[in-house]
């Protein structure tokens, strides 16, 4: 059996936990260092390995008492949620339980409750005044019946402050072609079910899509999404569609392909409209492109009735976590910005697996971003047979204002801190 190795928020520690069945089993172990992060980060920052061996860990959320819920993949004997629970020993984390008997990936905290998500479904747990789950067997199913056709299936989550959850349902195609044509129908009928953000109730059991408001549409997928309580509307983060050059090798090339189209920011509110599957963000033209599969040449602009987004990235980078800053602990420029997890490589830049950095000013995103933290992938991973050793994926804040962040390539759980 696998061991997760837990470390002190600090001084990197092991306490040598056992996960197994619906708990963890403790085994006297004495206190050791683990490795460095090894993380390139701005003068100042230091990052160090809480956990390792959490395979699969995609978003995580943490509680006010500093709880650590991390939601997995795919179960890891058994289980889909692993609770690490902050303890006065070492000043660390003591891994208490593992529950949940399905896979997925949205995690979030909120006003006493723990929701979750399958790739079809979202359960709610009451917390205890500890911040820990009182009853891990019997989760309120608030959402039942959501669309899972395998691909993009991940229900990523978040909530506002008015009791409104909203769940992500991606589209299972990459543009809306159905059998052998290479020209998409009009209205897409994917959009009906897929593609878009739904807004739900936060309290209401057993809600299903009739229950939902199509809150926003013409999304292609998307898995970093969170709500901003500075400017009070929701944001997310786009993956974008592929095969440009696949599918129409006359209007784009190889070289076309792999930098288009953009990666892309969204501001949404109730009615938003990003335009996919008829049209893509071209982050050289500046411009929203009509899409080949509706007539378009690369050159065409289309849209009238999408929205832009207010930011745009390399393509191919693969944005699986959104963050805005709240905390008092990070330098002020990082205050109300957004951090954001990118799980892919992008051709332009050469590399990827990364943690972003977009300043905020009076609300709106500045049009530079910066790398923040960088080199999870490890080093040699160019030419390595493996791909990356770690792929950023969830991120959180926690109580003390350092950054937690979920590694479902290698297993890791960091923590991100400013000064000593």
């Amino acid at each position: 059996m696998k061991k997760l190795f837990l470390s002190a928020s600090v001084a990197l520690v092991c306490t040598g936990m056992v996960f197994a069945g619906g708990g963890a089993t403790k085994k006297k172990a004495a206190v050791k260092p683990l490795p460095e992060a090894g993380l390139k980060l701005p003068s100042g920052f230091t990052a160090s390995v809480l956990a390792t061996g959490v395979d699969g860990a995609r978003h995580i959320a943490v509680t006010k008492q500093g709880s650590i819920y991390v939601k997995l993949g795919w179960l890891k004997n058994g289980k889909g949620i692993w609770h690490m629970a902050a303890t006065e020993k070492n000043g660390g984390f003591d891994a208490e339980n593992g529950f949940a008997n399905y896979p997925g990936t949205g995690v979030f905290v909120k006003e006493g409750y723990l929701y979750a998500s399958s790739n079809s479904e979202v359960f709610r747990y009451a917390l205890d005044e500890k911040g820990e789950v009182k009853n891990t067997e019997a989760p309120e199913k608030i959402i039942t019946g959501l669309l899972d056709r395998d691909r993009d299936n991940a229900k990523a989550i978040t909530l506002d402050n008015n009791g409104h959850i909203y769940v992500v349902v991606g589209s299972y195609v990459n543009a809306c072609l159905a059998g052998k044509s290479l020209v998409a129908p009009n209205p897409c009928p994917v959009l009906d079910s897929a593609g878009g953000v739904w807004q739900f109730s936060a309290s209401k059991p057993g809600q299903t899509y009739k229950d939902g408001v199509r809150y926003a549409t013409g999304l292609k997928n998307i898995v970093g999404i969170n709500w901003n309580t500075h400017t009070n509307s929701l944001f997310v983060m786009q993956h974008n569609r592929d095969q440009l050059h696949d599918l129409y090798p006359q209007l784009y090339t190889e070289q076309q392909a792999s930098l288009l189209p953009a990666e892309t920011m969204y501001e949404l509110h109730q009615g938003s409209n990003g335009g996919w599957p008829y049209v893509y963000y071209d982050q050289y033209q500046h411009k929203k492109i009509l899409a080949p599969e509706y007539g378009g040449d690369g050159k065409k602009t289309g849209g009238a009735n999408a929205q832009d987004p207010v930011a745009a990235f390399p393509a191919h980078l693969a944005a699986d976590g959104l963050l805005f800053y709240t905390g008092s602990t990070f330098p002020a420029r990082y205050k109300n910005g957004a951090f954001i997890a990118f799980h892919g490589k992008s051709p332009e830049l050469k590399k990827g697996y990364l943690i972003a950095f977009v300043p905020f000013v009076n609300g709106k995103p500045s049009p530079k971003w910066e790398i923040f933290a960088d080199d999870f992938a490890g080093a040699g991973y160019e030419n390595a047979t493996t791909g990356p050793k770690h792929k950023p994926c969830g991120l959180a804040q926690g109580p003390d204002g350092a950054i937690y962040v979920a590694d479902d390539g290698g297993g890791y759980i960091y923590r991100i801190q400013y000064g000593k």
